[in-house]
């Protein structure tokens, strides 16, 4: 269903901003085999899990011409001494900034882009590498977490709970120098991000919010509210100053764990599938999708095969709504409908 309210009337308008420009009939796909960013190892096997479970063949379906640029390679420094107790950060630092580069030429080159994860911590340089070519993006980060811990308040020390706050210009005082990050610099405004279905925020990410006024959906406001609604005030809330790339920033655990089981950080009480199919319709149909990540797909954390195939398909799923398969189905047009031919020999006898 196409989006209401008189704001959307221009969605559909030809954007000036260069990173928009071809982007409807090429996708790039780069996996990010990484795990560094928290500590249960086995996600880095998301990307071949997601790609294993379809993906190039049910984005084969949709009117792109799809390019699998396949899995980057990361190093893993052997002395990585925490700092603080921030964990691994110059492998974490240096993997992001190898992403950066990555993203940015796929989105310089004219592709919507989709990033396979690997843990969120991810996120730094898949929004950073796409901030390079597109600095008026957007972000929707759906998840059950918030992700902006900063180092003096994360709990974990665990840096893919800790990704936005090295996106957001108004914690860069909130920011130590940390190892292997020399590279990042802040470069998203708190009013150009928006959360859905969060239900596991940590204390002092609960303040950076409020402190902030980010634009945020936790479970209760989407069963208060709807999800149409959400994603009404989501979208009013990111445009009404000007149309902009969309980053969407997907981690496969905003979905209840009954719909995606092997992750690492599972919430009961999330998203179900037709909340989290509905946001990626919407985001397709504002036409403004840039890039997306699928992250924290961790096919060693399920309890059966079947448990791991059902994560995968499902991101699938996320992947392909966001790119433009509709629950109606993908149909070739035709002009009418055709008509019953007579058989002219049934007629002589």
């Amino acid at each position: 269903m196409p989006l209401r309210g008189p704001l959307f009337r221009l969605l559909r308008t030809q954007l000036s901003h260069t990173c928009q420009q071809s982007r409807a009939h090429s996708v790039a796909i780069i996996g990010a085999p990484f795990s560094r960013g928290q500590k249960r190892r086995g996600v880095e096997h998301g990307p071949k899990a997601i790609r294993d479970a379809g993906l190039m063949e049910r984005l084969s379906g949709l009117d792109y011409s799809v390019h699998d640029f396949g899995d980057l390679n990361f190093h893993h420094f052997e002395k990585d001494e925490p700092y603080m107790h921030v964990q691994s950060p110059r492998t974490v630092g240096a993997a992001n900034k190898k992403l950066s580069g990555a993203v940015s030429r796929a989105v310089g080159a004219g592709h919507t882009l989709v990033m396979l994860g690997g843990d969120h911590s991810l996120a730094i340089g898949s929004v950073g590498g796409h901030a390079q070519q597109c600095p008026d993006l957007c972000l929707i980060w759906v998840d059950a977490h918030a992700d902006v811990n900063t180092p003096m308040c994360s709990p974990s020390g665990n840096l893919h709970g800790q990704p936005v706050a090295f996106m957001l210009k108004e914690l860069q005082d909130k920011m130590p120098d940390i190892p292997g990050f020399s590279w990042s610099k802040p470069f998203l405004s708190s009013r150009d991000l928006v959360y859905i279905g969060l239900r596991d925020v940590d204390p002092g990410e609960h303040q950076i919010l409020k402190n902030l006024g980010i634009q945020y959906f936790t479970m209760r406001d989407i069963d208060r509210l709807g999800i149409q609604r959400v994603m009404e005030v989501t979208l009013d809330h990111l445009m009404a100053r000007k149309q902009r790339p969309i980053h969407l920033s997907y981690d496969i655990d905003a979905f209840d764990p009954s719909l995606a089981p092997a992750t690492g950080t599972p919430v009961n009480g999330g998203l179900t599938y037709r909340e989290g199919i509905y946001i990626t319709e919407e985001i397709h149909n504002t036409g403004l999708l840039s890039v997306m990540d699928l992250v924290e797909v961790n096919p060693m954390l399920g309890a059966s095969p079947e448990a791991v195939e059902a994560t995968a398909s499902l991101a699938v799923d996320v992947i392909a709504s966001s790119l433009g398969q509709t629950r109606e189905g993908a149909h070739v047009s035709i002009d009418e409908i055709p008509a019953v031919k007579e058989d002219t020999e049934q007629l002589r006898l």
